[in-house]
């Protein structure tokens, strides 16, 4: 045996050995790095400790037969670090011999996610570690070996009774075998792992030299001492190829999932594959994954209703595809009797090396596929199944034609390994495109259905969710029906994408809505959602289990009245309205920013009042409507105002041209418009009085109340309206000392307001049948749609809604 001196680095891989019952009997410092175990955390515990197990293993015990099963097992799974992150993994365990006919598990890891860049680009063992045969011998700390498994001796030839309790220089006489021991040494000393390459003659091919890789673990017990090395042994010959193709395979982690699109990461699967790996690729998809869907652990291929599959990818080196039968996004059906099918029934690749297209054959089943094969000399194959997480994505099936030399085993190894990184980023990506469309989903759920302007405006709004790399955000708008004919106007951004921001929305729009039916004004208001916003975050940051909390939010919130035409509005942190007058003229009124909330700043917010001529334009929006890439938001916001330039359009055709301005921009945030035109009650729809503050004020305010409905022809109020009347005088003359005021507003519905100089709100009572106060606010609330009462300069005012339906 030759040895080759250049000895690799630091292996990636990770090794533990359990014994017959699945307990951690060795571990490795590889493997306390890779999962953050300590050898005294783990060794002499069950392996359930640190592997998770499948609806197909539940247990330790039904995993331990597992292996006996299939004697050599591999795969991918998930495993939880210690500081909890989730690792996406490679495992193989293989069977170990000892010399009195027990037998010990060897459990190989290697960390997908973390493999440094020089392991994916310069050495093909990672790959191999999961695929191809290993040779196992696990030696005391004399180096005497007391572990094998069956592959080792088709390796060197030595036998098991040759080798177990000698050292590798007394098992095999001129072997030079002191540079292997030494290396061993070192293992045991420093406890890394380190890969050796060497050269040999094995038994089943002794005249052609093979080349292989050995790496060393030092296997420690449960105080850390060493226990032994492991040494295993991979036949990498004639991979100087393979690793110059791997090489070039190291692309796939800049090419494969660019984006967070199931169907483009199909075809740059295809892309990649052709023309370094094939003459022809095809990536097919179940036909759930591009919505986001859970992907089924097995797919049915006997039922009488065939798996259904989408064309995700699919290239060629000839042009125009000529061997594919279907287009991207076509509908793919999968034959029962043919390889695609038995691929995806036992998740385990096929290579036809030569492939038979002769009459008769499987792919006769698919008769225009068939023809397609004929036509392009489709002459090997392989079908590699797309696995993540357990669960089937699909499958990828790559030809040659033109190339004459078949598919072998190595590249078979190859395409596996692509597919296999591919997999994870098209499971990232639809677990995305769910999450988005969850998102999504929410946030329309959460948004107002229908806009109630009422007397006071019209309104109408867009909402454009970002691009699929951004995702779904936290904006929101709303228009309040408010007493008095009044309207309130809020919109919103949520720091953040994604179902936090849009479950954050919700939340902040819930709370809006709440402080806005106590009538506060609009600086009060945010000050309110302010507090409201940081003790939200609080508890989010108090639970561990929860995602992290969103760090923030913007908010304008404005109060229109009709009778006034008077618009009280204040920010935090958010863009300015824009105002366009009747006329077309474009101003952004001077409103203070304000801090945006949950910041904990304390400083107040401001509140500015404006008159707005009947049919202004009032646009609140987001700053995704004004921000893009390439230009600032000066320069959007004069492009919105000019956008809105025209008052006489339509609201939904100004709402159109203010987000078309934006097309051909794939926006960063999201897009949200709310644009509103004002209207206003003419004097005739509102009547007022001032009271006495005596008992005269009642009976004055039950006649003039009386005279004005008849006015207003809504003679059928009047006995109800009276009464409420009669209760909130009374109650204003019982609680106030000044001057009472009385208005009524005909409008959508009837409104009663009393003012008063009591700035105390009521407060509703159920009056016993022994008290002889307490029932007028009771009659008033039975008698009207709604009541309440919102505090004004210099007092409260009261009121009450009644609806006309009953009048007529």
């Amino acid at each position: 045996m030759v040895l080759n001196e250049s000895t690799r680095e630091m292996s990636e891989s990770a090794v533990a050995m359990l014994d017959e019952r699945g307990t951690v009997v060795a571990w490795t410092q590889a493997a306390e790095q890779l999962l953050g175990y300590s050898a005294g955390d783990v060794v002499g515990r069950s392996a359930a400790f640190v592997l998770p197990f499948s609806e197909e293993t539940p247990t330790i015990s039904a995993f331990i037969e597992q292996c006996r099963a299939q004697n050599d097992w591999s795969g991918t799974m998930t495993v939880c670090h210690r500081d909890g992150r989730m690792l996406n993994i490679n495992y193989r365990i293989s069977m170990l011999w000892g010399q009195d006919g027990t037998f010990r598990w060897l459990v190989s890891v290697t960390d997908i996610g973390t493999l440094s860049q020089e392991a994916r680009n310069g050495s093909v063992r990672e790959a191999l570690i999961t695929h191809a045969p290993i040779g196992i011998v696990v030696r005391d700390p004399q180096l005497r070996c007391v572990w094998l498994n069956d592959t080792i001796e088709s390796y060197d030839g030595i036998s098991r009774d040759r080798r177990f309790g000698r050292r590798l220089t007394e098992s095999l006489p001129g072997f030079e075998a002191e540079a292997l021991e030494a290396v061993m040494q070192q293992a045991l000393q420093s406890g890394i792992t380190a890969v050796h390459e060497y050269r040999a003659w094995p038994t089943e091919d002794p005249r052609r030299e093979h080349a292989f890789s050995a790496s060393y673990s030092c296997l420690q017990d449960t105080d850390g001492k060493a226990l032994g090395v492991c040494s295993m042994s991979v036949d990498v010959t004639g991979s100087q190829r393979a690793r110059e193709r791997l090489a070039i395979l190291s692309q796939a982690s800049t090419r494969i999932g660019s984006t967070l699109d199931v169907m483009q990461t199909g075809q740059e699967l295809a892309d990649l594959a052709v023309p370094l790996l094939a003459d022809y690729a095809v990536v097919d998809l179940a036909e759930s994954i591009p919505f986001g869907e859970e992907p089924s652990t097995r797919i049915d291929v006997m039922s009488d209703r065939p798996p259904v599959f989408r064309r995700a990818g699919q290239a060629s080196i000839r042009p125009g595809v000529p061997e594919s039968s279907f287009a991207r996004g076509e509908t793919i059906f999968v034959p029962p009797a043919s390889p695609l099918a038995n691929v995806l029934r036992t998740g385990r690749s096929h290579l036809e090396p030569v492939l038979d297209t002769s009459p008769g054959t499987w792919i006769d089943h698919a008769p225009e596929r068939a023809q397609k094969m004929r036509e392009n000399g489709v002459h090997s194959l392989m079908i590699v199944p797309i696995r993540a997480r357990r669960a089937v994505l699909g499958v990828a099936l790559f030809v040659r034609t033109e190339d004459p030399i078949p598919f072998k085993e190595d590249d078979l190894m190859l395409a596996e390994e692509l597919v296999t990184r591919a997999a994870l980023s098209l499971d990232n990506a639809r677990q995305y495109a769910r999450e988005h469309t969850t998102a999504l989903a929410l946030q329309r759920n959460l948004l107002p259905h229908r806009l109630m302007g009422g007397a006071a405006v019209e309104a109408a709004s867009r909402y454009l969710p970002a691009d699929t790399d951004a995702g779904v955000g936290g904006d929101w708008f709303d228009v309040i029906p408010l007493s008095g004919a009044r309207v309130a106007l809020v919109v919103g951004d949520v720091v953040g994408h994604g179902i936090n921001a849009a479950a954050t929305m919700g939340r902040l729009r819930t709370a809006v809505r709440t402080l806005a039916h106590m009538e506060l004004p609009p600086d009060e208001l945010l000050a309110h959602l302010d507090d409201t916003f940081q003790r939200l975050a609080e508890e989010d940051t108090d639970a561990p289990d929860q995602p992290p909390a969103v760090i923030g939010a913007t908010c304008l919130y404005a109060i229109y009245d009709p009778v006034t035409r008077r618009c009280t509005m204040a920010r935090a942190g958010h863009p300015p309205p824009v105002i366009i007058d009747p006329h077309g003229q474009v101003t952004f009124p001077d409103l203070p920013a304000g801090s945006p909330l949950g910041l904990g700043l304390g400083v107040p917010f401001e509140a500015v009042k404006v008159e707005l001529p009947e049919g202004s334009l009032l646009a609140l929006y987001t700053d995704g409507l004004i921000e893009t890439r390439d230009d600032d938001i000066d320069v959007g916001m004069r492009r919105l105002g000019t956008a809105l330039a025209q008052p006489d359009r339509s609201l939904e055709d100004l709402c159109n041209r203010a987000t078309e301005t934006l097309q051909g921009k794939a926006p960063s945030d999201d897009i949200t418009l709310l644009l509103v035109r004002t209207l206003s009650l003419s004097p005739t729809q509102v009547a007022s009085w001032t009271l006495p503050s005596d008992q005269t004020a009642v009976r004055s305010a039950r006649h003039m109340a009386a005279r004005q409905l008849t006015a207003w022809g809504l003679e059928d109020l009047q006995d109800p309206t009276q009464l409420i009347v009669s209760e909130l005088v009374a109650n204003a003359l019982r609680h106030s000392t000044g001057p009472i005021g009385l208005r009524l507003i005909h409008h959508h519905v009837l409104t009663c307001e009393v003012f008063d100089t009591d700035a105390n709100s009521p407060r509703l009572r159920h009056a016993h049948t022994t008290d002889e106060n307490g029932r007028g606010l009771f009659l008033v609330a039975q008698m009207s749609h709604r009541w309440g009462a919102r505090p004004v300069m210099g007092g409260k005012v009261i009121w009450a809604e009644q609806d006309l339906a009953i009048a007529a």
